[in-house]
């Protein structure tokens, strides 16, 4: 990591840990808040207590499933662009051409 790199402390699920990163401190807590959330959320949903192992491999299935949703929506919404690109350029040569 670089010099930039910043140490932040942040709690998931109760658990301190001491986060090394070039990012913003506050983008480190925002990122360990809401990766708390989850693991509660899924706690909350479970009918008895988990260890907080099978919560975390839940809680990051959980948020890889959210991550995958919006890149297949991104990639649909770029390729959908690079589409409508691609018909003005042919649009634009042929005008060009004439």
């Amino acid at each position: 990591m670089s010099s930039n790199d910043n140490f932040v402390k942040v709690t998931i699920y109760g658990q301190e840990y001491t986060i090394k990163a070039p990012a913003d401190a506050r983008y480190i807590k925002n990122i360990a808040e809401y990766v708390d959330q989850i693991m509660r959320e899924i706690q909350d949903e479970l009918n008895t207590p988990q260890v907080p192992a099978k919560v975390a491999i839940l809680a990051a299935m959980n948020i890889s499933d959210e991550f995958f949703a919006i890149k297949r929506k991104h990639d649909k919404i770029k390729n959908s662009v690079e589409g409508k690109v691609s018909s003005l350029m042919e649009i634009v040569e042929e005008e060009i051409q004439k």
